[in-house]
């Protein structure tokens, strides 16, 4: 084991798992969200359970462009060493059916759901009668009408706007001092602090995906591999 210290916080880390993904440093200045006990700053938006299983972040957000099934969530909460927010439909998947899959989530221990943009607030008051866990409402407009969401039973909004992200953050911040917002922060450092700046509490990281480490990791190996044979031959 290495001890390894930065900025007076001592980590811990194994032979083997330096090898990991690290969400950008820039995250930790989120102010977060406290959740069951738990700050929650970074949030790793991936499906992919080697992914999930080889990342900092303090959660995780699990949703995918496909209907929402519970042997997916069981998957990665099992396989998640943090808390998970499970998506849980409201676009193709509707009414009860996703109010069921909530309830499933959360009976999984999920620590909040995720509904897409669609949902309808009668669908938000249906999940919001029957779990104990946070709802996310992810907004992509700034046509939505936050107030209604709240109302029908939102306890977050997660904000998935592209290049509009801050401004948006921005505007919602401004009418709802204490709102719990989460974000996408962006592609870079620079974007990630505008969209803090702006006003979110905790932000999401999407991770390279696992074909793309492997990409770089095999001319690695390639490199090392011409290296060693050019070292024979000189012998």
């Amino acid at each position: 084991m290495d001890i390894v210290r930065e900025v007076g916080i001592p980590e811990i880390e194994g032979n083997l798992r330096k090898h990991m993904i690290r969400v950008p440093e820039i995250i930790n200045k989120a102010p977060g969200i406290r959740i069951f006990g738990r700050l929650i700053k970074s949030i790793l938006f991936s499906t992919d359970v080697a992914i999930i299983k080889n990342c900092n972040a303090n959660a995780v957000i699990a949703v995918y462009p496909f209907t929402p099934q519970p042997v997916i969530t069981h998957s990665i909460i099992s396989a998640s060493d943090v808390p998970v927010f499970c998506g849980v439909g409201g676009g193709t998947t509707t009414g009860k059916r996703v109010a069921n899959l909530a309830m499933d989530a959360e009976f999984q221990g999920a620590i909040g759901v995720v509904v897409n943009a669609p949902t309808s607030n009668q669908t938000i008051e249906m999940i919001r009668e029957r779990i104990d866990i946070p709802i996310v409402v992810t907004v992509v407009s700034d046509q939505t009408d936050i107030e209604a969401r709240l109302q029908a039973g939102a306890d977050i909004i997660n904000i998935s706007s592209a290049h509009k992200t801050a401004e948006m953050v921005k505007n919602i911040r401004e009418r709802y001092p204490t709102l719990p917002i989460i974000a996408t922060g962006g592609p870079t450092d620079e974007t990630i602090r505008r969209t803090i700046e702006a006003g979110a509490n905790a932000v999401t990281y999407t991770p390279p995906s696992s074909a793309e480490i492997f990409k770089s990791m095999m001319e690695k190996y390639r490199t090392q591999w011409n290296i060693s044979e050019i070292e024979e031959a000189t012998e």
